[in-house]
């Protein structure tokens, strides 16, 4: 796969993406969405992939969708040609954990993006926002969604109202990061986190970030029953038998991740 807005790279069971359009703050258009919806289906497809890691570059994860390519956009346009839910989604669906490696401006549908990732690591130059209401429309990739399920209402009504600005440490305090890393250690830090999780069972990892995700879509007793679904099915696994049995000799677990 060869596309120059967005570099592609294995790294052991890790993939990684990279957002390359550094000259416009990595502001997304069709290129990169299709880039990285087409990198998700690739690494997918692969098994020696455990874990995909997204990153932009030192200034900016995404600064947001690329203004001039939505400008003259009319209502029938976005309907019709069915405008994010074509491919912005590709990334939240993926059934394989995702990492997001973020430094400098995540904002307007950069964050969005970012908020599709299972973990976010942040450098601790990152800054989060929606800024979409300075342009005369409301977010639409999930801002309202995803950000008020992961800071709760009064921060994402404040980010979102007031198009203000997020530093990493209040958004790791509020729940939105998982933890912040100086800039120069962001991209390490986000692989190895990947290559753990990687290192364990395939479907063990996949079973938890389904249960996980399960968790904002249904009642605590039916997330419940869900997830003492799972468990009992991962009993049928090779890696639980491994698993277990390293345990009891003391030694590591060698996954065969079926």
């Amino acid at each position: 796969m060869s596309r120059s807005s967005v570099i592609v790279e294995v790294r052991g069971r890790v993939g990684l993406i990279k957002i390359n359009r550094p000259d416009v703050l990595n502001a997304l258009n069709d290129d990169i969405i299709d880039g990285i919806s087409d990198a998700v289906g690739l690494f997918e497809s692969n098994d020696e992939v455990g874990c995909i890691v997204i990153t932009g570059n030192d200034k900016a994860f995404a600064a947001g969708a690329d203004v001039g390519f939505m400008k003259s956009f009319d209502y029938m346009h976005v309907y019709k040609t069915n405008f994010i839910s074509r491919n912005w989604e590709r990334l939240a669906n993926s059934r394989k954990p995702v990492v997001g490696a973020v430094a400098g401006f995540a904002l307007g549908g950069g964050c969005e993006l970012a908020m599709m990732c299972d973990i976010i690591i942040a450098a601790e130059n990152a800054k989060f926002g929606q800024s979409e209401v300075k342009l005369g429309i409301p977010p639409g990739a999930g801002g309202t969604q995803r950000l008020t399920r992961a800071i709760g209402k009064a921060k994402a009504m404040d980010l979102c109202l007031t198009a203000r600005m997020m530093d990493a440490f209040e958004a790791e305090k509020s729940g939105l990061v998982a933890r912040v890393v100086p800039l120069e250690h962001l991209l390490d830090e986000a692989i190895s986190a990947a290559q753990t999780i990687a290192s364990f069972s395939l479907p063990v990892t996949m079973m938890i970030k389904e249960s996980v995700n399960r968790a904002f879509e249904t009642s605590l007793a039916e997330g419940l029953l869900f997830e003492r679904r799972i468990f009992h099915s991962a009993f049928g696994l090779e890696d639980q038998k491994e698993g277990m049995s390293a345990f009891l000799s003391k030694r590591k677990a060698v996954f065969q991740h079926r």
